[in-house]
């Protein structure tokens, strides 16, 4: 390797080096495309309507803000009224169990007592782990105001990208080389349209979803049924994981009624994400976002395991952006081009110039001398 050569691949290794310290950054400013993207799409539905574009924008921020609004209006009031009635009914519970207990200490005979548990040393054998999760939401609080912050970042790059969106894409573009530019041009506008399909097959799966519990949980009876239909919706996004994360707060707050109507809510909350998995996702997603499962799952590790949370929520439009960099960059720009011989495709290109002059030579017009005459085309009168 001569000198520009290393130069060029220390280059490239700092470059990497600088881009895995700035991963969360970045992973930020990919959240801040996705939001505008989206918020994007409903402005352009907007437009149709004869508005304006700054109008339409303004009017989709709105719309999105009053969203927002809704989803913690509806989830965190119901949700802090029955946690506060969980905290009221827990204690009574073991009240009742410890009641049960030594009722059943008389009926036994007494080798069998020591084996019965004791509340209480269940209680002090568990009291480290309480004591560990106690802390963990303490630092959950503490982290509270840099979660803000990092929201306050993402909402203000939204607003940039989504005022002059053509102004950024032309400006990434031109990071590249001038003759690569065009098919730069061409990846992000597939990039678009994959996003575009990935947010609308999301909308129809998440309101699935959410309107599917809120039913579900309205015929069993469960409290708060509409937030926790709104929250099972909400986490649909985040695939495999998700539905497991409603499915907690929807069974604790079944306990409250009935021991045995839990049970009811996991076969209600197995039964939907069976349909959903089945039936509308792929139906929806099919002609959208082309995703084998097994890298969904592969995807969803490596992005929650570099990136925490955020990485996990982002994890399906991070792989199909990365698959479509990785098909038009590496595979067919590097790969399908690797080994071919110069030499072939100069020769392809002289044989090319020549069949082009030999169909001009042929198709030159004849002199004038060669013209046929008028007697020779006209039949001859007898």
């Amino acid at each position: 390797m001569n000198l520009g050569q290393w130069i060029g691949l220390i280059a490239i290794v700092l470059s990497l080096y600088i881009l895995w310290q700035i991963r969360q950054v970045l992973l930020l400013i990919f959240a801040a495309v996705v939001l505008a993207a989206t918020l994007n799409r409903l402005a352009k539905r907007i437009q149709r309507f004869g508005l304006k574009r700054g109008f339409a924008v303004v009017l989709s921020v709105l719309l999105f803000f009053a969203g927002v609004a809704c989803f913690f209006w509806l989830i965190v009031p119901p949700f802090v009224q029955q946690f506060q009635e969980l905290t009221y009914r827990v204690p009574q519970g073991f009240a009742r169990f410890n009641v049960w207990v030594q009722q059943l200490e008389t009926l036994i005979p007494d080798q069998l007592v020591p084996y019965i548990p004791d509340l209480n040393n269940l209680i002090a054998q568990a009291q480290p782990f309480l004591n560990q999760i106690l802390g963990n939401s303490f630092a959950f609080v503490s982290g509270s105001l840099e979660v803000l912050l990092k929201m306050l970042l993402v909402l203000v790059l939204t607003g940039m990208f989504l005022a002059e969106p053509q102004a950024y894409r032309r400006l990434f573009i031109r990071l590249f080389p001038s003759f690569y530019r065009s098919r730069i041009n061409g990846i992000l506008d597939q990039c678009e349209l994959s996003l575009k399909g990935w947010i609308a097959g999301a909308f129809i799966a998440m309101s699935f979803v959410g309107i599917s519990s809120v039913i579900g949980l309205s015929f069993l009876g469960v409290k708060a049924a509409l937030a926790l239909g709104v929250l099972a919706g909400f986490l649909n996004v985040i695939p495999n994981l998700g539905p497991t994360l409603s499915l907690i707060p929807a069974m604790a707050i079944a306990l409250l009624d009935n021991p045995w109507k839990p049970l009811l809510v996991l076969v209600l909350y197995f039964v939907i994400q069976q349909i959903d998995a089945n039936l509308v996702t792929p139906t929806v997603m099919a002609h959208r976002v082309d995703l084998l499962p097994a890298v969904t799952l592969i995807s969803q590790l490596f992005f929650v395991t570099f990136f925490g949370f955020l990485g996990l929520f982002l994890a399906l439009p991070l792989t199909v952006v990365a698959k479509i960099w990785l098909q038009e960059v590496l595979i067919k720009d590097v790969l399908d081009e690797w080994g071919h011989s110069p030499q072939k495709e100069t020769e392809l290109v002289i044989i090319s110039q020549a069949s082009i002059s030999d169909i001009d030579w042929q198709t030159e017009k004849p002199d004038s001398d060669s013209e046929p005459k008028m007697d020779d085309v006209l039949p001859q009168q007898e």
